[in-house]
């Protein structure tokens, strides 16, 4: 059996889904849809369907799985008009924009019995992983502290060549862009953000998004923390990393995009080794980097999910949810 595929949006990540499922025994991508005509021509002589309307996709494509590529603004809408055809979705990084929106999503894909899951590939980092086994274990016992950065760069041009980025009621801010990835292993390991003191600025872009943040949190665990994100950067991506300082040990998982096991000192607990030479960033045509390139792994576990009735990290609805509220009440708490 093999799983039929659609995906809505064919932007930087878009083409890397494309690309990563024309690998997949088990998946076929039958369909393709973009409003920007012009994108769709490398993809009309691969897909069985190929178009610019996504309605006319829902109805005349045999579709499984729609994968939801598109900018964040229209996330909620594409995703309960795709679960309402009866279809699974797969919906990209931030799930949505407001914590309405996720509810409605979610009752969208009870309503109509159908899965819904969101993107969240970095949950397959091997230093995630490793750290997630400690956290399992309790090895780490009480967490005393937790901190966060991003600190990635982010040329003009990256706005200024989008038609949504930057922009509140489309993109959302950076928090839902660059650092929602983190978030979600922070509220996977403590629980959703319960209180905020959050300072944003934008120091260098011609945008009405923040291009530079700094938050102390408290999670719903009662874990306390920092998080920060700048995509001032000099030339490149500096550093995506936690750290975690803990009453059994300190661990720190960073490198440029949270790929790299940086510091490992847990009692009794040897540091684990990595052949870290496929954890490569997401390399896009735009010519910039983002986040561990593990959509490999997140698509398989996707069919996994949907073929086997196995469950491996995926990230349903529910679960997205708290880390939308945890964002939510970021900048609700910012100054």
């Amino acid at each position: 059996m093999k799983l039929n595929f659609a995906i809505v949006g064919l932007g930087n990540i878009g083409s890397r889904h494309f690309n990563v499922l024309q690998q997949l025994k088990e998946a076929a991508v039958t369909a393709v849809c973009d409003s920007n005509k012009k994108a769709l021509s490398p993809y009309k002589e691969q897909v069985a369907w190929c178009g610019s309307n996504f309605t006319d996709l829902l109805q005349q494509s045999p579709i499984d799985v729609v994968n939801i590529c598109t900018p964040h603004h229209i996330h909620a809408e594409m995703t309960i008009a795709a679960l309402k055809a009866g279809k699974h979705v797969l919906v990209e990084k931030p799930m949505c924009l407001t914590v309405k929106e996720a509810r409605q999503m979610i009752a969208a894909a009870n309503r109509y019995q159908r899965k819904l899951m969101v993107v969240k590939q970095n949950r397959y980092n091997p230093p995630v992983m490793a750290v997630q086994a400690l956290l399992e274990k309790n090895k780490l016992g009480k967490i005393y502290d937790v901190q966060c950065n991003v600190w990635w760069n982010r040329r003009n041009d990256y706005y200024t060549k989008s038609n949504w980025r930057g922009r509140t009621a489309s993109e959302g801010g950076a928090l839902y862009t660059q650092a929602s990835h983190f978030i979600d292993l922070l509220v996977w390991w403590f629980g959703e953000v319960t209180s905020s003191k959050t300072k944003l600025a934008t120091l260098t872009h011609p945008i009405e998004t923040e291009d530079t943040g700094h938050a102390i949190v408290e999670f719903a665990s009662g874990v306390q923390g920092s998080i920060n994100w700048n995509t001032n950067v000099f030339e490149k991506n500096f550093e995506g990393s936690v750290t975690i300082i803990a009453e059994k040990g300190t661990v720190k998982i960073g490198g440029a995009y949270l790929n790299e096991l940086e510091y490992w000192n847990v009692k009794n607990v040897p540091a684990p080794s990595f052949d870290l030479s496929k954890q490569q960033p997401n390399l896009y045509k735009s010519n910039y980097q983002g986040s561990s390139s593990n959509h490999d792994k997140l698509l398989q576990a996707v069919i996994d999910l949907l073929l086997h009735q196995k469950k491996n990290y995926i990230v349903e609805g529910e679960e997205a949810l708290l880390t939308v509220k945890s964002i939510a009440k970021m900048y609700k708490g910012a100054y």
